[in-house]
């Protein structure tokens, strides 16, 4: 059974970066899609970035041209560089991923890491 633990997650100044960290165990990582999810406050989870076991990437509208998603197959690990922030990026960031093996990219997530806090304060 795969686990994921983000981290990196913290309190930063509009206009700052942080770097989010995801580590996956309990099986081959390079054979699945891995993505970030986020909620805020009273907010429903949605969606901010995905990278497909091909390398393919997608992301919401709302942060595009300022984060980037990538992975360490050799490290089990997904990033989510964010850039540029603002205080509606505020939220609960969560680490996704899928139990199928090579899937063609659907969107679609079935397994969730525990969240890391990102705070942007104005």
């Amino acid at each position: 059974q795969v686990q994921l633990q983000e981290s990196g997650g913290g309190l930063v100044q509009a206009g700052g970066s942080l770097r989010l960290s995801c580590a996956a165990s309990g099986r081959t990582f390079s054979r699945y899609d891995m993505g970030w999810f986020r909620q805020a406050p009273g907010k429903e989870r949605e969606f901010v970035a995905a990278i497909s076991w091909s390398g393919s990437t997608y992301y919401a509208d709302s942060v595009k041209g300022r984060f980037t998603i990538s992975r360490d197959n050799a490290k089990n690990s997904v990033y989510l560089q964010m850039s540029s922030l603002k205080p509606e990026d505020t939220a609960v960031y969560y680490c996704a991923t899928h139990r199928g093996a090579y899937r063609n990219y659907d969107g679609s997530f079935d397994t969730w890491g525990q969240g890391t806090q990102v705070t942007v304060s104005s």
